[in-house]
């Protein structure tokens, strides 16, 4: 599978998809899109791989969002498609039924910062520097911007950032609660790699339905979600990893689970 704008790698479990347009900080493009819902969807059929990276080339940008000379003389039927593509890119990494996680290696602004936070967790070199800066070009936050955030640092927060559009460093990201930890910048591959490799290393149907219930439950009574939890808690109680996880414990090994 050969790419132009995106580098994909596969190892042991984990998919690494990396934003290659350094010239233009990794921003996207129809294109860049385009390659990343194809590499989601390798991933998706793809039993081996259990947790994908999403990150971007270089230490200077994660993405600078959607191709701002490309908004020049935009009407609103492209603004339309625009907000469109942003869209389906973002739910698609939020619907992937495998973990993604979002290697903010630098500048991650407008859209860039829409699509870390489709994913389901983010780390953050310490350099690194987040923000929804649409307003600063007269424009509103359209991957989801303006519903994703205060989902994750409230209403009073988000609209604060939101209507500022200030740019805000990882330390202050990691507080808000929009990452979940800041590393040293030389260690950021690492430490993505361990906590990918970790997830990696259980049960994938108990992931995948955990994954499903946090994200739908949090949309619903919490009388539905736990509803939703205990047939899920049925689910994932006749895998044959359940069995294996158990009789690992019980004979104080680790256990090797097989996603059946």
């Amino acid at each position: 599978m050969e790419f132009k704008y995106i580098i994909y790698e596969k190892s042991e479990g984990i998919a690494t998809l990396t934003l290659n347009r350094p010239e233009a900080l990794n921003a996207f493009n129809k294109e860049v899109v385009e390659e990343v819902l194809q590499a989601l969807e390798d991933i998706k059929a793809d039993e081996n791989i259990r947790v994908a990276i999403l990150t971007g080339t270089g230490e200077k940008a994660f993405s600078a969002g959607a191709d701002i000379k490309a908004m020049k003389g935009m009407n609103a039927l492209k603004a339309r498609e625009l907000s469109l593509m942003g869209e389906k890119l973002c739910n698609a990494l939020e619907n992937l039924e495998k973990p993604v996680i979002a290697a903010i290696n630098g500048y991650a602004l407008g859209g860039g910062l829409e699509v870390a936070m489709a994913c389901d967790i983010r780390i953050a070199s310490e350099t690194a520097r987040m923000g929804q800066t649409e307003i600063n070009i007269g424009l509103i936050p359209g991957w989801g911007g303006t519903q994703r955030l205060p989902r994750l640092i409230g209403k009073t927060k988000a609209k604060e950032l939101i209507f500022t559009g200030r740019i805000i460093d990882a330390k202050t990201a990691e507080q808000l609660g929009i990452v979940n930890m800041v590393v040293p910048t030389d260690k950021l591959k690492e430490a993505v790699r361990e906590f990918a490799l970790e997830i990696a290393s259980k049960a994938p149907v108990a992931i995948k339905v955990a994954k499903s219930l946090i994200d739908k439950g949090s949309e619903i009574s919490l009388d539905a979600a736990i509803a939703l939890e205990r047939e899920g808690f049925g689910v994932v109680a006749s895998t044959e990893d359940l069995q294996e996880g158990v009789s690992a414990f019980i004979e104080k090994r680790k256990p090797t689970f097989k996603g059946k």
